[in-house]
């Protein structure tokens, strides 16, 4: 593990102002794992946020770690973590609700008002050597799935999400709006859930 300011990290600290900085390497608290962090995608977010300092009510007012589509290897766990261990591979589900509300009670704590996310103000995001992350949103990658590919897990349940709400199942025609990473991953999961025919504009 690098020494007590051995963290580089990608810094947003305001329109158009990202800077590298060394900062100190995190502890996991009771429940976290401290991960060493290897491939993190590069979201529109991020993006929306390096060039306008806000997304909706979302305002960047203090520095803040970019990145939230990534994956790592567990450097150290804290109390209480029991299904993750060090030298294990995850990607990161980079929303953590409270748990506790309705909608988290119901399965659905994509809804929790009270969701904490990477890199969206004034939570810090995953963009740096180290990060730690509450262990029960690490999930372990398999042994034939790459770093890189974890980090593209978060855009995927994108694609997931929008082919469940569009219904996109055996013999669907599909029209995908946009050949980037969100598009392609759309194009990808319209196929494996069965359409016919998928159309993707550029």
């Amino acid at each position: 593990m690098a020494g007590e300011d051995g963290n580089l990290s990608l810094v947003l600290r305001g329109p158009g102002d990202l800077q590298l900085e060394q900062r100190p390497v995190p502890k996991p608290a009771r429940g976290e794992v401290l991960l060493g962090m290897r491939s993190v995608g590069i979201c529109g977010s991020d993006v929306h946020y390096w060039t306008h300092g806000r997304i909706g009510d979302f305002v960047l007012t203090s520095p803040m770690v970019m990145g939230h589509e990534a994956s790592g290897k567990v450097v150290a766990v804290g109390d209480g973590v029991k299904d993750l261990k060090p030298g294990d591979r995850v990607a990161i589900e980079p929303g953590v609700p409270c748990r506790t509300c309705p909608h988290c009670k119901d399965g659905r704590y994509n809804l929790c008002p009270d969701m904490r996310f990477c890199a969206t103000p004034p939570v810090d995001g995953s963009l740096a050597q180290f990060y730690c992350h509450p262990a029960d949103f690490c999930y372990k990658l398999p042994e034939n799935v790459s770093y890189d590919e974890g980090a593209l897990l978060e855009p995927l349940s994108v694609g997931v999400h929008a082919c469940r709400r569009a219904g996109v199942a055996l013999g669907s025609h599909v029209l995908v709006c946009g050949a980037g990473p969100i598009g392609l991953v759309c194009l990808l999961t319209a196929k494996a859930c069965g359409a016919t025919s998928v159309i993707i504009t550029e």
